[in-house]
């Protein structure tokens, strides 16, 4: 008869491992995609630090040189531009349980009509704007304010670079439609899978 072993000191609820059963796609790995998974894994982890870095920056007002070490300069870009643009770091967006994120950095002026949104990436693969696009909906669906009536900018600090997005009006508009449409659908199933 087995003894069963008990792990409860190793402290591993919610946690998976790397060679988790349920992610069994490691069973094709060679060495070399273990060792990009790894690398992706840990580039991962150093993103969130890197968010929570520049996010404690910002609320300090402390800017960076320039240029940072080893001539990386994304960091340092995106947080001297939110302490200069006066933004605020890690706002949370919410329109209902269903749809709902955190900006890395935003400002609105109210006087101007003008939101600015701003996005640190860490990783190489070059992001989409459709992010940034949404939390643009989310802003305008959070304070009830019609995408026509004002402007704005998104940026995403990846490699270096700063790409610049003036989405139309229109464009946001559609994405709120989407959100409010999906965001029923959601919770008639909900209600439906409740009531059964």
């Amino acid at each position: 008869m087995v003894k069963w072993k008990n792990f409860s000191s190793l402290n591993l609820d919610g946690t998976h491992s790397i060679l988790s059963p349920s992610k069994h796609s490691w069973l094709n790995y060679d060495e070399q995609k273990m060792t990009t998974y790894m690398q992706n894994m840990y580039a991962k982890e150093e993103g969130t630090e890197l968010h929570a870095l520049a996010a404690e920056l910002i609320k300090k007002g402390i800017t960076l040189e320039a240029e940072g070490l080893s001539g990386k300069k994304t960091l340092n870009m995106y947080v001297n531009d939110a302490i200069g643009y006066h933004m605020r770091p890690e706002q949370l967006l919410v329109y209902s349980l269903n749809c709902y994120g955190t900006a890395d950095a935003i400002t609105y002026n109210e006087k101007k009509k003008f939101l600015r949104i701003h996005d640190l990436k860490t990783g190489t693969i070059p992001a989409s704007m459709d992010q940034l696009r949404i939390y643009e909906a989310l802003f305008c669906l959070c304070y009830d304010i019609k995408p026509g009536d004002i402007t704005s900018e998104l940026r995403i600090y990846q490699n270096d670079e700063i790409i610049i997005d003036r989405p139309a009006s229109q464009d946001i508009l559609e994405i709120m439609e989407k959100i409010k449409w999906l965001d029923q659908i959601i919770d008639d199933f909900k209600t439906k899978q409740e009531g059964e």
